[in-house]
Formats: C-alpha cells, sequence, structure tokens
C-alpha cells in the first residue's frame, strides 16, 4: 500500500483528500504544519506529498525547496492560489505538479496515481541499473554532443560534470533527446512524460523546459540542445 503525506492546515480539506485517496487504497498521514511534515517525511516509507502553499509559519513553497534538496519523493501542491505565477514559482522549486482547489477527486486520483507510477518505474530502473553489467549501460546510452544520459543508470552527465536531475527533468530531457529533430507540442509533451491527457497544465512544461536549459545549456537564452519553435513547441536538436 502506498503511503501518502498530506500537509495542509485546514483540516477539513485535508480529511477530504485523505477519504479520496484511503477510497482508492492508499494509506494517508496528515501534518497541518509544514516543520512537522519535513520532519514525518524523513522517516522514510512515503511515495507523495500533497503540499499546500499556505501554511503557518513557513509557506509551501519553502517546504518544497527543502523536500526537493532532500528527496526526490513526488511532490503535488494543492493550493487555492490558481495564479500563473504561483504554479511556475512552485514547479521551478521543484514540485512535480499543481492542482488547483477546488478539484474532483477523479483528477486529483488519476494525477496522484500517475505520479507514484512513474516514481516507482524510475525506483525500478535505478535498483536494476545496479546490478546491470558495464557493458550493458554503455549500450544504453544517448549521446548528443556533449550530453551523456544514462539510460540504466538513470545518469546525466554535461561532459565529465554529472547533473542531478529530478525525476520529471530528467524523463524530458531523455524523451527529446531519443527524438532529435522531432518538435511535440506543449500538449504532447505533457501527455508523453506525465501521462495525463486533457488535464495537465502546459505550463508545467515550459517550467520543466526552462529548468532542464539552466543545466545543460552554456546560455540558457540561446539555446543549443532544446529549441524553442515558436507556435509549435521544442524540438532537440539534431547533432
Amino acid at each position: 500500500m502506498n503511503k501518502i503525506l498530506i500537509i495542509e492546515d485546514n483540516i477539513e480539506i485535508a480529511e477530504m483528500e485523505r477519504d479520496f485517496l484511503e477510497a482508492s487504497d492508499f494509506a494517508v498521514t496528515i501534518e497541518t504544519d509544514g516543520e512537522k511534515g519535513l520532519a514525518e517525511l524523513a522517516k522514510g516509507g512515503y511515495s507523495l506529498v500533497l503540499l499546500d502553499i499556505m501554511l503557518p509559519g513557513r509557506d509551501g513553497f519553502a517546504i518544497c525547496r527543502d523536500i526537493r534538496a532532500k528527496s526526490e519523493v513526488p511532490v503535488l501542491i494543492v493550493s487555492a492560489r490558481g495564479e500563473d505565477i504561483d504554479k511556475i514559482r512552485g514547479l521551478g522549486l521543484g514540485a512535480d505538479d499543481y492542482i488547483t482547489k477546488p478539484f474532483s477527486p477523479g483528477e486529483l486520483i488519476a494525477r496522484v496515481k500517475s505520479h507514484i507510477t512513474r516514481y516507482e518505474r524510475v525506483l525500478r530502473q535505478g535498483a536494476e541499473s545496479g546490478a546491470a553489467e558495464a557493458s550493458a549501460a554503455s549500450s544504453q546510452e544517448l549521446v548528443r554532443g556533449e550530453l551523456r544520459i544514462e539510460r540504466l543508470s538513470h545518469r546525466v552527465f554535461l561532459g565529465q560534470k554529472e547533473l542531478a536531475l529530478p525525476n520529471k527533468e530528467y524523463e524530458l530531457l531523455t524523451f527529446l533527446a531519443e527524438h532529435p529533430g522531432i518538435v511535440f507540442s506543449k500538449e504532447q509533451l505533457f501527455e508523453r512524460v506525465w501521462g495525463l491527457d486533457a488535464i495537465g497544465d502546459t505550463a508545467t512544461v515550459m517550467v520543466h523546459v526552462n529548468r532542464i536549459r539552466s543545466r545543460i545549456e552554456p546560455d540558457p537564452a540561446h539555446p543549443i540542445y532544446i529549441e524553442t519553435v515558436w507556435g509549435a513547441g521544442y524540438r532537440f536538436r539534431e547533432s
């Protein structure tokens, strides 16, 4: 049974989220304070965090930053603040998704299941790659100029420097690098990488592309790897 941590100071909303999740066979823990939430998460065993922004003391943005500094567990921000600037800020701090209140139970469960499935797949791939032979790992490399992606070990290198990419950034970069020269719209990328059709916010894709560029591009304002095709989407430049 997957464990979900809810960090939400409105106990009525937290209990409603818990009821939805428990009805779908998730185990749920509620914390109404960000610092207590961090302490609970540090105990381990959690598959996903639902995080509110407007928390007492340190807000959800600060808590999200702390989570991402120590863990790759998926973080879904759930907030009544639906402005684009809040979404962009939350995603920029490492959140995997942003859900605006009010939301339907079906949407919440669909997003939670999708993120957990992908997170578990990444963990399995990491475990499998740890036992794989070096020769097998080398056959799973993607090399694009100075950029090298080791798919079995889930590692990315720029020259000799290893880059630490969160799960969604790694998946998005790998997908684009696997299809050089092909233009994908934001909607297509959201569906391919996040696995959710019609309920996604394409600003998520834009934020993740910008974060990837900040890590791999010598000059993010003039990218040499991930190009913007205005009015169409993004393309990984062919070598």
